[in-house]
């Protein structure tokens, strides 16, 4: 199978080079977004097998990840993986995370932080984030299923069902919908545990206490305001 990853990076120079070479060996290709980097990011990811695009300003994770799998879906991906450009994913749970939609078993798989691989470096206060955006999705979007992971980055989704989830959110809300759209199809999906490392510089990047609003706010207008 035509297995592609797509990367969405935002001044990510002097992490993304060592993050691609490492997830190369599980891929046949790699679609990076730099979403409006104002450092090398694109030209440090530049190399064999790697599609850089590029987004003349900053629109936002769940923006560079609409743009990445549209153009792995152009490349003919059979699967879909979206990767963090950061490091915090191991590109060794690439296999397991693809194996159920390589045997044609789901549609769509989701890597878990919770699911009995403990995080390295995780904050409490990102696990606090995580309670309220799960307690969220339960009361207001309706995803009932036991859900382990609401905001997790690494994702595996078959060909069809990329053109099937129409997911609109441009900034940090993306994953929440992902999750409300695809627990709303006829989508088959399960998670599988994932090894996720946190160190100083993505935690500096990453959500923080106070993006629970945001999130809450972005889910909210998308869900019922538009």
């Amino acid at each position: 199978m035509n297995v592609i990853g797509v990367v969405p990076a935002f001044n990510e120079a002097g992490r993304i080079g060592a993050t691609l070479s490492a997830c190369l060996p599980y891929l046949n290709k790699i679609v990076v977004v730099d979403d409006g980097s104002t450092d090398a990011t694109a030209q440090d990811a530049v190399m064999d097998k790697i599609v850089v695009l590029r987004h003349k300003i900053n629109r936002g994770q769940g923006a560079a990840l609409r743009t990445g799998t549209e153009a792995a879906l152009k490349l003919g991906a059979d699967i879909i993986v979206h990767l963090d450009a950061d490091g915090q994913h191991h590109p060794e749970d690439i296999p397991a995370l693809i194996a159920p939609i390589v045997d044609g078993k789901e549609d769509v798989v989701f890597g878990s932080r919770f699911m009995g691989i403990e995080p390295e470096g995780m904050p409490f206060a990102r696990r606090f984030l995580m309670v309220g955006i799960k307690l969220f999705n339960a009361l207001m979007l309706g995803i009932t299923k036991n859900m382990t992971d609401p905001q997790s980055g690494m994702r595996a989704m078959s060909a069809s069902a990329a053109e099937s989830i129409p997911f609109s959110q441009d900034r940090m809300a993306h994953a929440s919908e992902i999750l409300r759209l695809v627990t709303r199809s006829k989508l088959r999906w399960v998670e599988v545990p994932v090894h996720v490392r946190y160190t100083q510089d993505s935690l500096r990047k990453g959500q923080k206490s106070t993006d629970a609003l945001k999130i809450v706010w972005q889910l909210f207008v998308g869900a019922f305001i538009r």
